[in-house]
């Protein structure tokens, strides 16, 4: 095992070898959900449920090895919440593409993430876009996760004269959604590690004992990747239809991992005397592969774990807790019967519970000046209620861009912003 010291410098990090482990096993609990929900939501987009658990379990797998042996980060990767939600019902669904030429866009993006992480743009973009139009955009996130959790579990339902009314609440799918989410916020409070799955876990459970969903098995062969292994349609991205879709993968990603990794930059050790970011090139190009990767195997945007903290707060300070993650994904191959019988009312629980940690950037944002807040509030409300993150983040754009530069604060509306702007008009005006 000394090699293993060596290489991650866990004994230098004052950490040791057990309880690296411990801290991978504690990250992996976090996110494990992500392995049922993704394929549940991308199967709705018309990929094959069984393609896109394995290739959502690859992605995890290789983004992790990346960012465990290469940048020697205790953070974990795997396909993105939200962008999924995006790429489904954004795109697919929304704007009626091909989920091929969805898959094509996944890969552009991964491919220019991959650009600006090589060169010195990662940090101009970065330090360029506003904190409340980051934050806003969070939040709606979070807002349109929860819309589509809440809708996939019965609790809200269509209405002619409302648009949305309450569904049946008294009937059992409702309830156990309920069951789930009170778990999964329960078990947060007290600390357990996997809350979320043992939420899903519970409230599955008791679906299946009562008939309401139907347990197709627990352990079987691993599915093929056929369905959607290299099948993406590059060139169908590439199009003027799909610049703004391009665009939205890459802004979400870029910006979810650039907020995560400097999240738990300090808490991991990660920042040296002089302030500078320990390997935060490296840290990036893993998020960044780790995308391009998914997209041949067929799943959305992968991104750095927020939920690696978990691990991070056990005491994993080096790459090994990554590496320990990518143990136990790898492991969850043979499990796809029950990752297929896991209810709708049981993942809509956790895209909820999820969507309440995305609603905290909603804190941060300035609500001291309305130039900045206004247009953070707008772009987030946009997202759940024209289904849409794209129409979020470009409308939002749009407003700052055009609130700033008529209340005499140009120097505010910088080059990154008036570039955005201008391509979500171009977008509306001959998109």
């Amino acid at each position: 095992m000394n090699w293993l010291d060596q290489h991650f410098g866990v004994t230098a990090k004052g950490s040791t070898l057990r309880t690296e482990f411990l801290a991978g096993f504690a990250t992996f609990l976090t996110m494990a959900y992500i392995i049922v929900v993704n394929p549940a939501i991308l199967s709705t987009a018309g990929l094959d449920f069984g393609a896109v658990f394995v290739a959502t379990i690859i992605a995890a797998m290789v983004g992790s090895a990346i960012m465990g042996f290469w940048a020697n980060w205790p953070v974990a990767l795997a396909p993105g919440m939200g962008l999924n939600a995006f790429f489904t019902y954004g795109v697919v669904l929304g704007m009626k593409q091909p989920w091929e030429v969805a898959l094509g866009a996944v890969f552009v993006s991964g491919v220019l993430f991959l650009i600006l992480s090589l060169t010195g743009l990662r940090e101009w973009v970065i330090n360029s876009i506003p904190k409340s139009l980051k934050l806003g955009i969070g939040a709606g996130i979070g807002m349109f996760l929860a819309i589509i959790g809440l809708k996939n579990a019965g609790v809200v339902v269509d209405h002619q004269a409302t648009l949305v009314g309450l569904g049946e609440f008294t009937s059992l799918p409702v309830i156990l959604f309920l069951v789930g989410f009170a778990i999964m916020v329960v078990l947060d409070k007290l600390r357990v590690p996997g809350g979320i799955v043992i939420g899903i876990i519970v409230v599955s459970i008791i679906g299946w004992a009562t008939g309401t969903t139907e347990l197709a098995g627990v352990v079987g062969s691993v599915p093929s990747l056929e369905p959607t292994l290299f099948k993406l349609d590059i060139q169908g991205a590439l199009t003027a239809t799909m610049i703004g879709v391009v665009f939205a993968f890459l802004f979400v990603d870029f910006f979810d991992t650039a907020g995560t990794l400097t999240s738990v930059a300090n808490i991991a050790g990660k920042i040296d005397a002089d302030g500078k970011i320990e390997n935060i090139g490296r840290a990036v190009i893993s998020d960044s592969v780790a995308t391009i990767v998914g997209s041949l195997f067929g799943t959305s945007n992968t991104t750095s774990y927020i939920e690696s903290a978990a691990g991070i707060k056990e005491g994993g300070r080096t790459g090994l807790t990554a590496v320990v993650v990518v143990v136990f994904f790898l492991l969850c191959l043979g499990f796809a019967p029950l990752a297929q019988s896991i209810p709708a009312y049981a993942t809509g629980a956790a895209l909820v519970f999820v969507a309440t940690h995305f609603m905290r950037n909603m804190l941060d944002i300035d609500w001291d000046d309305v130039t900045e807040y206004a247009p953070a509030v707008l772009a987030a409300i946009l997202m759940p209620l024209t289904f849409s993150i794209a129409n979020g983040i470009a409308i939002g754009f749009i407003t700052y861009a055009v609130v700033k530069i008529a209340s005499g604060r140009v120097s505010d509306a910088n080059p990154a912003v008036l570039l955005v702007a201008v391509l979500g008009v171009l977008h509306y005006v001959y998109g």
